[in-house]
Protein backbone atom coordinates (compact mmCIF):
# COMPACT_ATOMS: atom_id res chain seq x y z
CA UNK A 1 0.00 0.00 0.00
CA UNK A 2 1.85 3.37 -1.08
CA UNK A 3 1.64 5.99 2.31
CA UNK A 4 -0.08 9.76 1.50
CA UNK A 5 2.26 12.31 0.85
CA UNK A 6 2.32 15.10 4.28
CA UNK A 7 0.37 17.62 2.69
CA UNK A 8 1.23 20.44 5.21
CA UNK A 9 5.09 20.79 6.11
CA UNK A 10 6.03 19.94 2.28
CA UNK A 11 3.94 22.88 1.08
CA UNK A 12 5.40 25.35 3.73
CA UNK A 13 8.68 24.51 2.60
CA UNK A 14 7.35 24.67 -1.13
CA UNK A 15 6.34 28.27 -0.12
CA UNK A 16 9.87 29.26 1.23
CA UNK A 17 11.90 28.45 -1.41
CA UNK A 18 9.97 30.20 -3.96
CA UNK A 19 9.89 33.07 -1.74
CA UNK A 20 13.94 33.33 -1.20
CA UNK A 21 14.67 32.64 -4.99
CA UNK A 22 12.55 35.22 -5.74
CA UNK A 23 14.47 37.55 -3.07
CA UNK A 24 17.37 36.30 -4.79
CA UNK A 25 16.54 37.01 -8.44
CA UNK A 26 15.10 40.53 -7.36
CA UNK A 27 18.83 41.43 -5.34
CA UNK A 28 20.40 40.20 -8.67
CA UNK A 29 18.97 42.58 -10.58
CA UNK A 30 18.79 45.37 -8.45
CA UNK A 31 22.69 44.89 -8.12
CA UNK A 32 22.83 44.79 -11.89
CA UNK A 33 20.59 47.66 -12.69
CA UNK A 34 22.45 50.11 -9.63
CA UNK A 35 25.32 51.10 -11.87
CA UNK A 36 23.64 52.06 -14.56
CA UNK A 37 21.37 54.16 -12.29
CA UNK A 38 24.76 55.87 -10.65
CA UNK A 39 25.86 56.03 -14.47
CA UNK A 40 22.60 58.56 -16.01
CA UNK A 41 22.30 59.81 -12.47
CA UNK A 42 25.77 61.86 -11.85
CA UNK A 43 24.57 64.82 -10.47
CA UNK A 44 23.38 63.03 -7.55
CA UNK A 45 26.57 60.16 -7.21
CA UNK A 46 29.41 62.60 -8.62
CA UNK A 47 32.13 64.98 -7.03
CA UNK A 48 30.77 68.20 -5.90
CA UNK A 49 32.97 70.57 -7.17
CA UNK A 50 33.11 74.60 -5.56
CA UNK A 51 31.69 77.10 -7.94
CA UNK A 52 34.85 79.21 -8.80
CA UNK A 53 33.34 82.49 -8.85
CA UNK A 54 32.36 81.72 -5.37
CA UNK A 55 35.03 80.34 -4.14
CA UNK A 56 37.72 83.07 -5.48
CA UNK A 57 37.51 85.96 -2.97
CA UNK A 58 37.72 85.89 0.98
CA UNK A 59 34.85 87.37 3.00
CA UNK A 60 35.62 90.53 3.70
CA UNK A 61 36.09 90.68 7.47
CA UNK A 62 38.60 92.52 10.48
CA UNK A 63 41.33 90.78 11.94
CA UNK A 64 40.37 88.66 14.54
CA UNK A 65 41.57 88.45 18.26
CA UNK A 66 44.38 86.19 19.37
CA UNK A 67 43.10 83.65 21.68
CA UNK A 68 46.20 81.49 22.06
CA UNK A 69 50.36 82.30 21.57
CA UNK A 70 52.84 79.00 20.15
CA UNK A 71 55.46 79.20 22.68
CA UNK A 72 57.92 79.75 20.10
CA UNK A 73 56.61 83.24 19.79
CA UNK A 74 57.14 84.44 23.26
CA UNK A 75 59.81 86.54 24.31
CA UNK A 76 61.55 85.53 26.97
CA UNK A 77 61.72 88.55 29.82
CA UNK A 78 64.10 86.91 32.42
CA UNK A 79 66.96 88.97 32.53
CA UNK A 80 69.65 86.46 34.51
CA UNK A 81 72.73 86.57 32.31
CA UNK A 82 73.65 83.33 34.31
CA UNK A 83 70.85 80.74 34.75
CA UNK A 84 71.12 78.01 37.30
CA UNK A 85 71.73 74.87 35.45
CA UNK A 86 68.60 72.43 35.91
CA UNK A 87 69.02 70.27 38.97
CA UNK A 88 70.74 66.62 38.90
CA UNK A 89 68.40 63.55 38.35
CA UNK A 90 67.79 61.55 41.17
CA UNK A 91 66.93 58.55 40.11
CA UNK A 92 69.92 55.83 39.25
CA UNK A 93 70.82 56.61 35.70
CA UNK A 94 74.30 54.78 35.59
CA UNK A 95 76.00 58.37 36.04
CA UNK A 96 78.85 58.90 37.87
CA UNK A 97 78.71 60.60 41.51
CA UNK A 98 80.70 63.93 41.54
CA UNK A 99 81.37 63.51 45.12
CA UNK A 100 84.73 64.87 46.05
CA UNK A 101 85.48 66.88 42.54
CA UNK A 102 85.97 70.51 42.41
CA UNK A 103 82.29 72.15 41.67
CA UNK A 104 84.92 75.09 39.73
CA UNK A 105 85.92 72.50 37.01
CA UNK A 106 84.09 72.68 33.36
CA UNK A 107 83.50 69.37 31.49
CA UNK A 108 85.85 69.40 29.25
CA UNK A 109 84.61 68.88 25.03
CA UNK A 110 85.10 66.01 23.36
CA UNK A 111 87.58 67.55 20.86
CA UNK A 112 90.27 68.55 24.20
CA UNK A 113 89.76 65.66 25.44
CA UNK A 114 93.04 62.82 25.43
CA UNK A 115 93.83 59.60 24.20
CA UNK A 116 94.44 57.76 27.38
CA UNK A 117 98.04 58.41 27.41
CA UNK A 118 100.74 58.71 24.64
CA UNK A 119 101.43 55.17 22.40
CA UNK A 120 102.29 54.93 19.09
CA UNK A 121 100.72 54.66 16.21
CA UNK A 122 100.28 53.81 12.28
CA UNK A 123 98.53 55.11 9.21
CA UNK A 124 96.13 52.73 7.98
CA UNK A 125 94.41 54.56 5.50
CA UNK A 126 93.84 57.95 4.40
CA UNK A 127 90.20 58.84 1.72
CA UNK A 128 88.43 62.07 1.52
CA UNK A 129 90.19 64.12 3.89
CA UNK A 130 90.21 61.78 6.52
CA UNK A 131 92.71 59.20 7.90
CA UNK A 132 92.21 55.83 9.56
CA UNK A 133 94.97 55.55 12.00
CA UNK A 134 95.80 52.46 15.03
CA UNK A 135 96.70 52.27 18.10
CA UNK A 136 96.86 49.57 20.92
CA UNK A 137 93.54 50.65 21.94
CA UNK A 138 91.53 50.86 18.63
CA UNK A 139 91.38 52.44 15.72
CA UNK A 140 90.27 56.07 14.73
CA UNK A 141 88.77 57.91 11.94
CA UNK A 142 91.29 61.54 12.23
CA UNK A 143 91.27 64.84 9.99
CA UNK A 144 93.18 67.77 9.86
CA UNK A 145 93.05 69.51 13.50
CA UNK A 146 92.31 66.05 15.11
CA UNK A 147 93.75 65.15 18.70
CA UNK A 148 96.55 62.22 18.06
CA UNK A 149 97.23 59.86 20.68
CA UNK A 150 100.49 61.68 20.65
CA UNK A 151 98.65 64.23 22.53
CA UNK A 152 99.73 66.31 18.55
CA UNK A 153 97.55 67.61 16.36
CA UNK A 154 96.58 66.31 13.01
CA UNK A 155 98.73 69.35 10.87
CA UNK A 156 98.41 68.02 7.68
CA UNK A 157 97.66 65.05 4.92
CA UNK A 158 99.95 64.81 1.94
CA UNK A 159 100.94 62.86 -0.62
CA UNK A 160 104.95 61.88 -1.00
CA UNK A 161 106.35 59.49 -3.74
CA UNK A 162 102.93 58.50 -4.68
CA UNK A 163 101.97 57.70 -0.65
CA UNK A 164 99.70 59.44 1.83
CA UNK A 165 101.32 60.73 5.04
CA UNK A 166 100.18 62.43 7.65
CA UNK A 167 102.28 64.81 9.40
CA UNK A 168 101.54 65.90 13.12
CA UNK A 169 102.05 69.44 14.94
CA UNK A 170 105.46 68.06 16.38
CA UNK A 171 106.39 67.23 13.06
CA UNK A 172 106.63 63.58 13.34
CA UNK A 173 105.63 62.03 9.72
CA UNK A 174 103.76 58.51 9.57
CA UNK A 175 103.01 56.59 6.07
CA UNK A 176 101.10 53.47 5.78
CA UNK A 177 103.60 50.28 6.74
Amino acid sequence: MPVPPLAGPRRKSVWVDRVLIATGITMAAAAAFFPWYVFFNEDKFGIRVAAIDRSRDLPHTGPRNVFSVSPMAMVNRNKNPNPQPLPMDQLTTASVSSLGKDKNTRPVPMEEQPFPGPTGFRLLHVANGRAMIEDRSGMYMVRVGSILPDQSRLAALEQRNGQWVIVTSKGNVFAPE
